[in-house]
């Protein structure tokens, strides 16, 4: 037993509450049992229980032992002065002062063993065997609150970068995009080179795409490796040395990196197609928030870089033909991780739900996303539809089932109260 689970036995009222006692031997009967207290003071605030012949309100405490109370000075606190009903599991003291009630004995015993079947288990997800058993009501409702968490916590990336350049949401887009287009591998680079260069720059510089691959792969460090041979890969090394000139650039400190990467991922391919991308559209995410039609706004990324890249994937291999427009998979990993957050946040962000909406449908329109994660789930016969759902998947492994916060989890308490 821990207080985690005992919050949460007491929350949902998960014991036998008929005939309750005070270990003094007062009848006790629970109105209300609290709402959770994530704040400093005592678990369950606004609480109402009728004891012996008394009504109280006020603030419940949750404790493993009675002698609890003392080890966490809850007794000098002045946080602690309105508990109405000292709640353990079991009572290890004797104290008169304020009224205890011991759940030991009144807990089911599967649900205390489910739970530590959960909290050992060392499979993909700790409720896998289990998982059949819930309803699909309370899967695809906990679905749509996992896609809300995520969206919002990217919106926070995003509320940082609005702050960080005065709320200009076309330069956010662009920071996360290019973020994205790192990929995990060079995600960090990738917004340090877009965060060195302003949408602003980078618009007097649109109509030549030359400069723009020169400003991308020189604050990249990319232009200075070696000696090249190749005319363009030099006439791209003096176009930028003169543009770092001119704007007084500073290459990035983050390194690009290339090991373990399938070649169409190369950092030199991304930021090409990067440059033809910025080449071929203008306030983009303006026309995103005006666009209806999703299958318009991914033909504007269905863009392909110079022909230099149909035949390299990095500055010095052997040329052979293959063209690199961006392809199907990567548009609908931009829709996903950079279009898709962005209307949510900018839709948040204006109280408009109407943009919130759309963004939402967009990732019900894209096709499921393939990767450890979603193939585990399912395994584990859980329907994988579209986006909207993979997405809600990575949330949970990522931020449920990894870090075992079933407790807090619709799907894991589903399964600890299950018969």
């Amino acid at each position: 037993m821990n207080e985690n689970l005992l919050q949460f036995i007491w929350r949902f009222q998960y014991f036998n509450k008929l005939n309750l006692f005070t270990v003094q031997g007062d009848p006790v009967e629970i109105i209300h049992p609290g709402t959770l207290n994530t704040n400093q003071g005592p678990d369950f605030s606004n609480a109402k229980v009728k004891i012996g012949h008394t009504l109280w309100a006020g603030t419940v405490e949750l404790h493993i032992k009675t002698s609890d109370w003392l080890k966490h000075g809850h007794n000098s606190d002045g946080n602690y002065k309105n508990v109405v009903l000292h709640v353990v599991y079991e009572d290890d003291v004797t104290r008169n002062d304020l009224p205890v009630l011991e759940l030991s004995g009144l807990i089911p015993g599967i649900l205390i063993r489910r739970y530590n079947s959960l909290m050992q288990s060392q499979r993909f997800i700790a409720c896998e065997q289990l998982i059949h058993k819930v309803d699909g009501l309370t899967i695809n409702s906990w679905k749509d609150r996992l896609v809300a968490e995520r969206l919002h916590r990217k919106a926070m990336l995003i509320e940082d970068y609005l702050c960080g350049n005065k709320q200009h949401w076309e330069e956010s887009f662009w920071w996360l995009l290019a973020r994205n287009f790192g990929t995990k591998t060079n995600a960090e680079t990738f917004e340090a080179i877009a965060k060195s260069i302003s949408i602003k720059l980078l618009a007097r510089h649109k109509s030549n795409l030359i400069q723009l691959e020169a400003l991308l792969l020189g604050q990249a460090a990319l232009l200075n490796r070696a000696k090249y041979q190749d005319k363009y890969v030099l006439l791209l090394d003096k176009e930028y040395a003169f543009l770092k000139t001119k704007y007084k650039l500073r290459t990035v400190v983050f390194p690009v990196h290339f090991l373990r990467m399938r070649p169409g991922n190369f950092p030199t391919i991304r930021l090409a197609q990067l440059a033809a991308l910025i080449h071929n559209s203008a306030h983009l995410f303006s026309r995103i928030v005006e666009e209806p039609q999703l299958t318009e706004v991914k033909k504007w990324f269905a863009v392909a870089p110079n022909d230099f890249w149909n035949y390299h994937y990095t500055l010095i291999d052997d040329p052979k033909l293959l063209k690199k427009p961006i392809g199907e998979d990567m548009i609908n990993n931009i829709v996903i991780n950079t279009v898709v957050p962005m209307l949510f946040a900018y839709g948040n962000k204006h109280h408009n739900g109407a943009i919130k909406e759309k963004a939402l449908q967009w990732l019900e329109a894209v096709l499921a996303e393939r990767n450890s994660v979603t193939r585990g789930f399912q395994q584990l016969g859980v329907l994988n539809k579209n986006a909207y759902d993979s997405q809600a998947f990575v949330e949970l492994k990522t931020q449920y089932c990894n870090h075992r916060k079933c407790l807090s989890c619709a799907i894991g308490n589903a399964v600890i109260k299950s018969t």
